[in-house]
């Protein structure tokens, strides 16, 4: 920084800066900024020639927003940098960059729209739900240019702007003002038709394992003479740093700009005057150096303020902007009281897609598993409705009304299981919950009576208000996500109430729950207190151990490792030093199950859904008032989160740390040749490689195959059949790098922290849940590496259509919030189980994850005397056509998710929103569409008004309560309106 600090000082006229990365690029923009000039940072852009760049669509979508703002920018002081990967590459030439606006009351022909931005490189979906995306719903435009943080609604008037406003592409609501006109920029480049027709031409003899060959995974690398190399172009200079990367950066050289180019490029000097500082004591700083210039940047006055510094004082000149430049210089001094800018986590998408498809299992609550067929419109008394089509045994189908969709769920259990259909009619499903209504009473009130007792039971009261604590939190070596500072206020809130703990932290894999239990520790020894670490495995034991040792060595704390691998002679000494008080911690597995004491106060347990009913009962037994504080990777659900959370603590983390890099995605067709150089491109950099193939019958054929592709790799196998202590043995091995690949069945998808395997390849990706595929890919990509996932696929020809388009959503990572947010939805519904424990899963088996956890709800609800009524059904039987209609909203999935909200709605302010919502994505509703509105009212009044079933014939409408009486009214006449109004107006008084 301080070399680049002292070249831009000097006002020289560089055009562009080459530097080694990321980091470097945003060093550059600080000083570049600092000195008055308009820096443009291009995307590392670290792709290989031919890779298909779904994967990269994050970097590309920098590189074309980014090059056209350099060049609509019209000021000499620009500079553009650019990581030396990217300007390896050609980058498109000025032309390719253009915008036109969309301004109110101005004619837009659709068709020229439509093509123009097919060419500019935007995406057609139901739903805009990231930049680069368009919808056209009939005379409603919804569009997201690149850079746009909103997304622009553009309602039509045949073919007149009628009106323009702006809307949230998290919930899809637009604002109430309307604006006067907006620009829209290339989501590609900005290509006409025939230079469309020539990419895409020659794309079709291009030989590439890209899974689909189109202008957006391979269009970029076949720019030709729309593309230029920047340093040939520009007024360059290049950076020490980005020299120093030049061999790794050329790893791959296929077609890229000579690398003897770089090499001739004038270097940024190195630094004479200044140099980079990090004080400590900032205000102690500056009166070491009196007497120079003082210049202090702050993004805030308060935070000025809270360095103890003077806005007064006029010796120091403030900038208020959110640069970091520390350096000091025989004449000045330069601090920065800022910190690293977190990067922004990417926003999930509240509304999710329903990703039902035809053939999904589905439970219904009456009847059981089922399988679902989709929604078909039926005629019923002359009047025509949609019904949900769910197939039972027996070719048995269901009809359910769409307003009563609410019954059915989708079936969610564990990855292995497969459902069975269950049989219409024959009460066995009933007699099935009652069973397990039985069971949860028990496990409910279990739960309940150990909440109780422990609550009269005063527990050891921790003195958290120490130094020591708050410094230990800065020596991390990086900083707290806000989530894990709030879950260690909210731990040490408990641990000094008085009260006995007992609280559940969940967060992802790699999210730093390790670091938040470290503070609980800590505080719990410097009281003078003894604690246990407890991991279901050696290897976590053993991993825990070490990072926890290098931790706590400076504070003296007394560590042991009690597991499977300890020596009998080291297991006697450890269980003895316990009991007298010579250890303050153990980290172990199982072992620590039957142990004596000295001063226990706190048991933490790791991947506590590993862990028994009955395991962690004898843990709490170890003393009655010890402190009690729960890890898991798996989310749980809000709703049980709330039933539980009056018997226990919960904490979660959903912030990723800022350091963990994402994982690039790539769905390919299987080859030979592909799996060899996947594996080879790991061992280049000296990683090891997950293969996840599900099926263990062939999994020794696998094996032989690779094998047999890759002579000289060391694979091992892991999957359910193998004994634990073998499966310990081998991951250990693998953690130490005794071979290069594990070949596994999703069994590796909890559990592990490997930061050295760094690619996975997932076998037939196809057969595999959203949710799985994306837990899998999480075990990649977890130290400060990229991770590598490869999706493979037999042959892409008999994969559905569905399946394919779930995969490019990995892929991509964009394609509509509603993917990566469904997956997230069922790794909750599955951590809810988790909490129960394994013993459950024969129950949850049977009915499905997600009703298991509904009748536990109530259940919890009704033992702590919240009791919750019977949820009522009304069977609705008038002769009107309602429904949502095709002709107005097309795609089936957006019907299907508005049929499920529309049917959970309670109240009438829920079915005004919806309604509200649905005019303002999609225009005014039809006709069908509007009496179904008000058949969802029908329902809800009725509801209310304790009727079940609501029924009309000819011009009578008929109304039977709970206490079955009946009274009938009469409509002015048997039309559809009159019959809806005459039934509410009854149903309103």
């Amino acid at each position: 920084m301080n070399s680049l600090f002292e070249f831009f000082k000097e006002k020289n006229d560089c055009k562009l800066l080459i530097v080694s990365d990321d980091k470097e690029a945003q060093e550059a923009f600080d000083v570049l900024s600092y000195n008055q000039k308009k820096p443009f940072v291009l995307a590392d852009f670290r792709a290989n020639f031919g890779d298909d760049l779904l994967s990269f669509s994050e970097e590309l979508q920098n590189i074309t927003k980014t090059l056209n703002e350099f060049y609509s920018y019209k000021k000499e002081n620009k500079v553009l940098v650019v990581p030396l990967r990217t300007a390896s590459y050609k980058m498109p030439v000025e032309k390719c960059f253009d915008s036109f606006k969309i301004e109110f009351a101005s004619t837009i022909d659709l068709d020229k729209l439509k093509d123009k931005l097919y060419n500019w490189g935007y995406y057609f979906v139901d739903i805009v739900t990231s930049e680069g995306e368009v919808s056209l719903r009939g005379d409603i435009l919804d569009i997201c240019p690149l850079g746009a943080s909103k997304g622009f609604r553009v309602s039509l008037f045949d073919d007149e702007v009628e009106s323009i406003r702006e809307f949230d592409i998290e919930d899809q609501k637009s604002a109430k003002e309307e604006i006067d006109s907006f620009s829209i920029t290339p989501a590609f480049l900005a290509l006409n038709e025939d230079e469309i027709d020539r990419i895409n031409e020659e794309l079709e003899s291009v030989e590439s394992d890209a899974f689909i060959k189109d202008i957006h995974s391979l269009g970029f690398w076949y720019l030709d003479d729309l593309g230029e190399y920047l340093p040939s172009k520009f007024n360059s200079y290049i950076t020490y740093n980005a020299l120093d990367e030049l061999d790794e950066a050329y790893i791959f050289e296929s077609k890229r700009i000579d690398k003897e180019k770089f090499l001739t490029l004038p270097k940024i000097p190195k630094a004479k005057k200044y140099q980079i500082i990090n004080p400590a004591n900032v205000k102690e700083f500056l009166t070491f150096h009196d007497g120079k210039k003082h210049t202090i940047i702050s993004t805030t006055e308060a935070k000025v303020k809270s360095f103890d510094l003077d806005l007064a004082d006029k010796k120091i000149k403030y900038i208020f902007e959110p640069y970091i430049i520390n350096l000091v210089s025989d004449d000045e001094v330069i601090i920065s009281l800022n910190k690293e800018i977190k990067k922004k986590r990417k926003k999930k998408i509240k509304l999710v897609l329903d990703e039902l498809l035809v053939n999904d299992f589905v439970v219904h609550e009456q009847h059981g598993i089922g399988q679902y067929k989709g929604i078909e419109p039926v005629v019923v008394m002359g009047a025509k409705r949609d019904f949900v089509i769910v197939a039972y045994a027996n070719e048995d189908k269901l009809l359910i009304p769409v307003e009563n969709i609410d019954l059915i769920d989708r079936y969610v259990a564990d990855g292995s299981s497969y459902a069975v259909v269950d049989t219409l009619g024959k009460g066995s499903f009933a007699k099935l919950k009652d069973k397990v209504k039985d069971r949860l009473f028990a496990i409910a009130n279990d739960i309940i009576k150990l909440a109780a007792a422990r609550e009269l039971v005063n527990g050891i009261k921790i003195n958290c208000d120490k130094k020591i604590l708050k410094d230990f939190s800065t020596s991390a070596g990086f900083d707290y996500t806000k989530d894990q500072k709030r879950s260690i206020n909210e731990l040490f809130d408990d641990l000094s109430s008085g009260k006995v703990m007992d609280r559940l932290l969940s967060g992802d894999v790699g999210f730093g729950k390790t670091e938040v239990a470290m503070n609980a520790l800590l505080a719990v020894i410097l009281d003078g207190h003894q604690a246990l670490f407890v991991c279901p495995t050696t290897l976590l034991a053993s991993q825990h151990f070490h990072s926890m040792k290098k931790r706590f060595d400076e504070y003296g704390i007394r560590m042991a490792q009690l597991d499977g691998k300890t020596t009998a002679k080291e297991k006697t000494y450890v269980k003895k030093a316990l009991e007298s008080g010579d250890i303050d911690l153990v980290v172990g597995t199982h072992s620590l199950l039957d142990i004596k004491t000295k001063d226990l106060a706190l048991v933490i347990i790791d991947e506590e859904h590993k862990f028994g009913v009955k395991q962690k009962e004898k843990l709490k037994e170890l003393r009655e008032d010890v402190h009690i504080f729960s890890m898991s990777a798996t989310p749980i659900p809000r709703t049980l989160n709330l039933a539980l959370s009056k018997l226990k603590g919960m904490s979660s983390l959903l912030t990723p740390p800022t350091e963990r890099l994402g994982v690039r995605t790539y769905v390919k067709e299987f080859e030979e040749k592909l799996i060899k150089e996947i594996v080879l491109r790991e061992k280049r950099r000296g990683g090891q490689l997950f293969y996840v193939h599900n099926n263990i019958a062939s999994m020794e054929a696998k094996k032989a195959d690779i094998q047999e592709i890759l002579p000289n790799i060391k694979i091992e196998m892991i999957h359910s059949k193998i004994t634990q202590v073998k499966a310990e043995k081998l991951i250990e091995d693998f953690n130490d790098g005794k071979f290069d690949i594990l070949l596994a069945t999703s069994i590796v998808e909890s559990g592990l922290h490997l930061p050295n395997a760094n690619s996975m390849i997932i076998d037939g990706a196809d057969r595999f849940g959203i949710a799985d595929l994306h837990q899998l890919r999480g075990r990649v990509g977890r130290g400060h590496k990229e991770g590598f996932c490869y999706f493979i696929v037999e042959d892409k020809k008999k994969i559905t259509s569905d399946a394919i388009k779930r995969l490019l959503a990995l892929e991509s990572n964009s394609y509509l919030g509603s993917g990566t947010a469904l997956a997230h939805q069922d790794l909750e519904i599955r951590g809810g189980g988790n909490i129960i424990g394994e013993a459950q899963s024969g129950h949850i088996k049977q009915i499905g994850y997600g009703l298991y956890l509904k009748m536990l709800e109530d259940t919890l609800a009704i033992l702590s005397g919240e009791s919750k009524e019977e949820s009522q059904v009304v069977d609705i039987k008038l002769a009107i056509s309602a429904f949502i209609s095709n002709d107005y909203i097309v795609e089936d999935r957006v019907r299907l998710e508005l049929y499920r909200r529309l049917g959970k709605a309670k109240s009438k302010e829920a079915i005004y929103e919806i309604e509200e919502e649905m005019e303002d994505r999609f225009g005014k509703p039809d006709i069908p569409t509007k009496q179904f509105l008000e058949l969802i009212m029908i329902k809800v009044l009725a509801l209310q008004k304790e009727i079940k079933t609501v029924s009309s014939y000819e011009m009578n409408v008929t109304f039977t309560k709970n206490d079955d009486i009946k009274e009938t009214i009469k409509s002015p006449s048997k039309d559809d309106d009159d019959i809806i109004a005459t039934t509410l107006k009854y149903l309103r008084k």
